[in-house]
């Protein structure tokens, strides 16, 4: 389970044409849809689109709002946003949208009442299930959220009080990266998780005895260098087999 948290990526390139079968891709929601959810409300709904023609038309709306977020960028920031590659929508085998239908459960969901906003975060906990599964099997997946969800929905037939929460690209890759793209690329490095933990009362970031948990992400990352055509599954290609 570490292995495929830390070893997740949004992967945006090197899918390989290889199909995903029906019974893998079928795993894949099992598992999103076995997420948890605020009582149980279960609220999400996934669109699997593979057809080109589709696909083409959501590269569209992507090329359109990624030009006008590129001018919110100057000088040398600019160009480095221009230089990323952003999306695989017609690279991946397969797209998902993963939508959120937030009546679902009636008007009276339990634990819903004060908190309304949790059946976006339990559908987010679906995605969340889902990618880890991906990368057990081996399949990249990249978030595109470059995207205008209204126009989206009008392309997918997707009903108007349905949420669109996501945009997903699937598929085998040739390779998984080491690093997050864009902290390769430099647009913005990881921040120490000790950064982020406050004890007992915001703020207050100190602890004794406490363990370093990058340390052990690094950990994980140097025994895969080391074993890496041994151990578990490197997946390049389909599982359990050798790129061809």
């Amino acid at each position: 389970m570490y292995r495929a948290i830390f070893e997740r990526r949004d992967v945006r390139r090197n899918f390989l044409s290889s199909p995903i079968p029906g019974y893998v891709l079928a795993k894949l929601l099992t598992a999103a849809h076995h997420a948890g959810s605020v009582g149980f409300m279960q609220p999400w709904d996934f669109v699997v689109v593979r057809n080109s023609a589709t696909k083409r038309k959501v590269k569209a709306l992507f090329h359109e709002v990624n030009g006008k977020a590129a001018i919110r960028y100057t000088g040398a920031r600019a160009n480095l946003y221009r230089s990323l590659k952003l999306e695989g929508i017609e690279e991946a085998p397969v797209n998902l949208c993963v939508t959120c239908t937030r009546q679902r459960g009636g008007r009276h969901v339990l634990g819903r009442s004060t908190v309304r906003n949790t059946d976006l975060y339990s559908t987010c906990c679906a995605i969340q299930n889902l990618w880890l599964a991906a990368r057990a099997e081996g399949i990249g997946v990249g978030w595109v959220s470059i995207l205008d969800h209204a126009e989206l929905k009008q392309v997918l037939g997707i009903p108007k009080p349905v949420t669109v929460l996501a945009y997903l690209c699937l598929g085998y890759v040739s390779d998984f990266a080491t690093e997050p793209d864009l902290e390769t690329a430099g647009w913005r490095a990881r921040i120490p998780v000790d950064q982020l933990v406050h004890y007992e009362a915001w703020g207050n970031t100190k602890q004794g005895d406490r363990r370093n948990g990058d340390a052990h992400h690094e950990g994980v990352h140097e025994n895969r260098r080391r074993g890496k055509n041994q151990a578990g599954r490197r997946a390049v290609g389909r599982e359990g087999q050798s790129p061809s």
